[in-house]
């Protein structure tokens, strides 16, 4: 496989099995995200190589959907998918989870896997021309909630 697009590490003081627990649980990871607004399955209900969801995205006022196929599913460890726009592929996600001794280390990575006559299409209708410096900077804002939201639940209330 080629190098990422976009790829960014965290380290995250959790445990790697809540940690996946946080990024397979397509409610928690749509509020996490900086362009998802709605996350659903669509065939199956969990995250399970083959099971597919629905994702539905914005920028400002433009809005449009996708259709995801985990490809990887190894619980504390990697979470992928493939990403569509209709049939057209769009993107791979993933998320690999390395476990230290207080917690894991967690990277966000994508591949860019528009064909190039897409590519002008989807910077127009999403508002996103240079979409590998926008990911980059989704990704950091997503690991950063993943981060905090994966913290606050590790640590005990007072």
């Amino acid at each position: 496989m080629t190098e990422p697009n976009a790829t960014v590490t965290v380290t995250v003081n959790a445990d790697p099995q809540a940690v996946y627990r946080l990024i397979t649980d397509l409610s928690t990871m749509a509020e996490l995200a900086e362009e998802t607004t709605r996350l659903r399955w669509s065939k199956g209900d969990r995250a399970v190589p083959g099971a597919s969801f629905k994702g539905t995205n914005r920028n400002g006022f433009r809005r449009w959907t996708t259709t995801c196929t985990v490809t990887d599913a190894e619980a504390g460890q990697r979470f992928a998918f493939e990403v569509r726009h209709i049939v057209v592929p769009v993107a791979r996600w993933e998320y690999s989870i390395i476990p230290s001794d207080d917690g894991c280390t967690v990277t966000e990575s994508t591949w860019d896997r528009r064909p190039g006559w897409f590519k002008g299409i989807a910077g127009r209708a999403t508002g996103v021309p240079d979409r590998a410096r926008a990911n980059a900077r989704h990704i950091e804002t997503t690991l950063e909630r993943l981060k905090a939201r994966a913290e606050a639940k590790a640590t005990p209330a007072s």
